[in-house]
């Protein structure tokens, strides 16, 4: 046997295949595509998840809100009662300790509405807006500008922007 003959190798059998160092480098830079895609995925989760819990904590605030304000809401007309209990008050009642007690509990369902935000509206002299009014008469005879309210005869309430209860008023005519 010729020993040429034995050693020949094909040159076209050789450069068929990569070399491996062409080979990993094309593997890195897949692995690296995927990696950077995983890391868009994740990313965006987590923004989604941030924005999920943000919306989730905006929304147990406003049902909170909503619940406290309905429940004070129903306490309206037993602050209303107090007051007109105690502006019809007799003199001679004023310093019994009994009345002193019953005036304590008014003075606590007043701490309990500005705890919760509630601001009491009593618009006379401001000009009548039927969003947070509601007239129940005129009056033509006054000194007030026509269009403005000329005395409450129920107090109104409101929650920051919110109204709860309108103002039962008069306006001038």
């Amino acid at each position: 046997m010729n020993h040429e003959e034995t050693t020949h190798i094909d040159d076209n059998a050789v450069n068929d295949t990569p070399p491996v160092e062409a080979t990993n480098n094309s593997e890195l830079a897949n692995a690296q595509k995927q990696a950077k895609e995983y890391l868009d995925a994740l990313q965006r989760e987590r923004a989604d998840f941030n924005n999920y819990k943000r919306r989730t904590e905006r929304e147990l605030k406003d049902i909170h809100t909503s619940a406290t304000n309905a429940t004070l809401i129903g306490l309206l007309p037993v602050i209303d009662d107090f007051e007109r209990a105690i502006s019809s008050l007799p003199e001679d009642l004023r310093d019994n300790a009994w009345v002193s007690g019953v005036l304590a509990i008014q003075r606590k369902f007043q701490k309990l509405l500005d705890e919760n935000g509630i601001a009491v509206m009593d618009p006379v002299g401001e000009p009548f807006n039927p969003s947070r009014h509601e007239a129940i008469g005129t009056d033509n005879d006054t000194d007030i500008a026509s269009g403005h309210v000329t005395v409450t005869l129920q107090k109104g309430y409101i929650s920051g922007e919110r109204v709860l209860r309108p103002a039962l008023v008069r306006v001038a005519g």
